[in-house]
């Protein structure tokens, strides 16, 4: 249980780089289904674009998991 709760922030970590890379290439990644969302903080006048796929979450999340899990 303690891995994977280890895993969930590499999965954002790779799901974020990954993503990044293919979305601002202007691709949808097929099966990957990376969308792109605003995200605006007001009190910090802060805008920018965030790429997701939450089938590449679920995908890092598992891989860095099996990983982790090994090496207990």
């Amino acid at each position: 249980m303690i891995a994977f709760l280890k895993a969930i922030p590499l999965g954002i970590f790779l799901t974020i780089v990954v993503c990044l890379f293919i979305g601002s290439a202007g691709s949808s990644g097929g099966f990957l289904n990376i969308f792109k969302f605003d995200v605006v903080v007001r009190e910090l006048s802060l805008n920018f674009d965030l790429y997701w796929s939450w089938p590449m979450f679920l995908a890092g999340t598992g891989l860095s998991w099996a990983i982790l899990h090994m090496m207990d």
